[in-house]
C-alpha cells in the first residue's frame, strides 16, 4: 500500500509481467509496461527550517480508466528524511532508510480503487520492516502481525480515514490538495522503548490537510514507531523522527511504476508502441502548473506555543508566522526518466520516452512548477464536463545505443501489421472484493466505542463502518500500552485541539487557485455530546 517513492522500486513493476512476444499476432493482452519519474529541482533552503514541510500537488486520473490491480503510480511528491548528524543537514547513514512519503496515488493493494486518486501517510519504519498508512492502515493484511496499523493515531473528529486510503471526491481533476506533516508535543519524552534503554522522543508528526472541504491537522505517527524496531542500534538513539530534525532540502518528484501500453513489430523489424490513454490536468495558456508552494518550517512554527498552551497557556494561534517557514523556488527545469519497456529488460537497456518532445518544464512563479505542452503531440480531452491534457498514445523506438529514443508519432504513422490501432485498455471490472475486517479483540473492545456501528457509503463504491470512541481508548493508543496517567494527559491534549483548532481556521499557507475536495462521504460529525475529546475509527471497509 505505501508508495516507496526511492529510484529501484518501479523497476519491480517489469518482473510482475510475463514473458510475452512483442509480434502482432501473438499481442493480446498489454506486454509493456511506461514506468519512471519526472523530476523536479528546487533550490536548497537554510538549515534551520528542519521542522516539516508542506505542498501544493495537482490531483487528476491519470489514466482514462483504472486499468487494474497492477497499476501503481503516485503524482507528485516528496520524502522526507531525518537529519543524521543536526545541525548539518545529512540524512542517516548508508544502510539506514526511514521517512515519511506516501501522498496522492494508486497501489497494487489498493481493493477499492478507481481512477481518481487517494492518499496516503506513508511512513517507513527502520528498513521497511513496517510501514504505516494512515489509521488502521499498514504493511500486508494481518492483524495478527500488525505491521503498522496502530502507528497512526486519528486526531481529527471530522474525517473518516478508510484502511484502502483516504478518498478525494469522485471526478477530481486538477484542483490543488495541500498537505504537511509538522510536529505536536501530544506525548512526552520516555527514557525506555520497549523496555530497553533506549529514549523515545515526543515529535509527533502530524499530517495537516488543506482541501476545498477540509483543513486542519488529521492523525499523527506514534514517536515509538520510529523507535521500536532500533533498540538494538544504540547508534540511532535520537537519530529517528521521533527526536531529529527533518531534512529541508528534500527531492521532489512523481514516481510512476506502472502504465500499460504494447509494442508491437512492422514487416520491417522496426518497433512501436501504444501507451494507455494518459492524461494531466487542464492548461491554462498552454501550461499546466503542477505543484505550488512546497514549505519547509522551523520546528517552532507549532511547537513552542503548543508547548506552552498544553502547559495552561493561551490556545496556540493556528496560523503559522512567516518568519518560521521558508518557499522553496523552482528552478524551471526539470527531468524526465519515463521509459518504455517489456519484463525482463535490465536496467540499463530501457529506453526512454522523448519528453520533451512534447513537455517543457517549466515555473510560472517562483513557487510554481509547471509543464509547457508542445500542441502539436497533446490533445485536450474532455471528460465528465472537466478538460484534460493528454499526452501522445503512439510512440516509434528511433536510433540505436545511448541516442535511442521512443519518439511520439501520429497515429496515422503506425504501419497497419502492428495492429495497434485495434488495441484498447479497457476499464477494470472490478471483482467481489474481500473486505477489510478489525479484530474483535480487548485492544478493539476495552474500553471499546461509545457511539455505533455507524456507515458510511464512499464515492469508490466501498462501505465503511466506523465507531466513535473516546480519543485516548482507539486501538492505536490501547496498543501502545501507555499508563492510564499518560492516556488521561493525552485526552486532555486531544480536547484542547478539538476545541480550538476547527476545520474553519487556517493552518498551512493557502494556495493560489481552486482546491480539490476530499469525499464528502469522509467528512462526518460526532454524535451530540461527543464533540469534543471522541474520534471516528474505521471497523470494516467492504462492497
Amino acid at each position: 500500500m505505501i508508495q516507496a517513492k526511492h529510484q529501484l522500486i518501479w523497476l519491480i513493476a517489469a518482473c510482475l509481467l510475463p514473458e510475452l512476444a512483442v509480434s502482432a499476432q501473438e499481442v493480446s493482452q498489454p506486454n509493456s509496461v511506461m514506468a519512471g519519474y519526472l523530476l523536479v529541482p528546487n533550490k536548497r533552503v537554510p538549515t534551520e527550517f528542519n521542522g516539516g514541510f508542506s505542498l501544493h500537488a495537482r490531483a487528476w486520473p491519470l489514466l482514462e480508466d483504472y486499468p487494474g490491480r497492477r497499476f501503481q503510480t503516485g503524482l507528485f511528491g516528496t520524502w522526507m528524511f531525518p537529519v543524521y548528524d543536526p545541525p548539518v543537514s545529512r540524512p542517516l547513514k548508508e544502510g539506514v532508510y526511514t521517512d515519511i512519503e506516501g501522498g496522492l496515488g494508486w497501489w497494487r493493494d489498493t481493493r477499492f480503487a478507481t481512477s481518481t486518486p487517494k492518499f496516503i501517510m506513508g511512513g517507513v519504519a527502520l528498513n521497511f520492516v513496517e510501514w504505516a498508512n494512515g489509521p488502521g492502515a499498514g504493511k500486508g493484511r494481518d492483524w495478527e502481525n500488525p505491521k503498522g496499523k496502530y502507528a497512526v493515531v486519528q486526531l481529527s473528529p471530522h474525517v473518516l480515514w478508510p484502511p484502502d486510503g483516504l478518498n478525494l471526491k469522485q471526478g477530481t481533476a486538477g484542483g490543488w490538495f495541500g498537505y504537511g506533516y509538522l510536529p505536536l508535543p501530544m506525548t512526552d519524552v520516555t527514557l525506555t522503548t520497549k523496555e530497553s534503554e533506549f529514549p523515545t522522543g515526543n515529535q509527533c508528526w502530524t499530517l495537516f490537510l488543506a482541501s476545498e472541504n477540509f483543513k486542519g491537522p488529521v492523525a499523527y505517527f506514534a514517536p515509538h514507531f520510529w523507535t521500536r524496531h532500533a533498540t538494538e542500534r544504540p547508534e540511532l538513539a535520537g537519530k529517528l523522527l521521533d527526536a531529529a530534525p527533518a531534512n529541508p532540502n528534500r527531492a521532489l518528484q512523481m514516481e510512476t511504476q506502472y502504465i500499460p501500453s504494447y509494442q508491437a513489430k512492422d514487416k520491417t523489424g522496426k518497433l512501436f508502441a501504444k501507451v494507455a490513454p494518459t492524461r494531466f490536468p487542464t492548461a491554462q495558456n498552454g501550461t499546466t502548473e503542477l505543484v505550488h508552494r512546497i514549505t519547509s518550517y522551523r520546528k517552532q512554527a507549532f511547537w513552542d506555543r503548543v508547548v506552552e498552551w498544553f502547559a495552561g497557556g493561551q490556545p496556540a494561534d493556528s496560523e503559522i508566522d512567516p518568519r518560521n517557514f521558508v518557499t522553496h523556488e523552482f528552478t524551471g527545469d526539470g527531468g524526465a526518466s519515463w521509459s518504455l519497456f517489456t519484463a525482463g529488460t535490465k536496467r540499463e537497456e530501457k529506453i526512454r520516452i522523448d519528453w520533451r518532445a512534447f513537455a517543457t518544464p517549466t515555473r510560472t512563479a517562483k513557487d510554481t512548477f509547471a509543464y509547457t505542452w508542445n500542441r502539436d503531440w497533446v490533445t485536450d480531452v474532455e471528460v465528465d464536463g472537466v478538460s484534460l491534457v493528454q499526452l501522445p498514445q503512439y510512440y516509434r523506438l528511433d536510433g540505436e545505443g545511448k541516442r535511442a529514443r521512443w519518439v511520439p508519432v501520429k497515429a496515422s504513422e503506425v504501419p497497419e501489421e502492428t495492429e495497434l490501432a485495434d488495441k484498447d485498455f479497457p476499464a477494470f471490472q472490478r471483482p467481489p472484493t474481500e473486505a477489510y475486517e478489525t479484530p474483535k479483540n480487548k485492544i478493539w473492545t476495552e474500553p471499546g466505542p461509545v457511539s455505533g456501528p455507524h456507515v458510511a457509503k464512499l464515492g469508490d463504491g466501498s462501505t465503511v463502518t466506523y465507531a466513535w470512541y473516546r480519543f485516548s481508548d482507539q486501538p492505536a493508543i490501547i496498543h501502545a500500552g501507555y499508563s492510564q496517567q499518560q492516556r488521561s494527559e493525552l485526552q486532555r491534549r486531544a480536547e484542547l485541539i478539538h476545541r480550538h483548532w476547527t476545520p474553519d481556521r487556517e493552518y498551512l499557507p493557502s494556495a493560489e487557485g481552486s482546491y480539490a475536495s476530499l469525499d464528502p462521504a469522509v467528512l462526518v460529525t460526532p454524535p451530540p455530546g461527543l464533540e469534543i475529546g471522541y474520534v471516528p475509527i474505521v471497523l470494516r471497509q467492504g462492497e
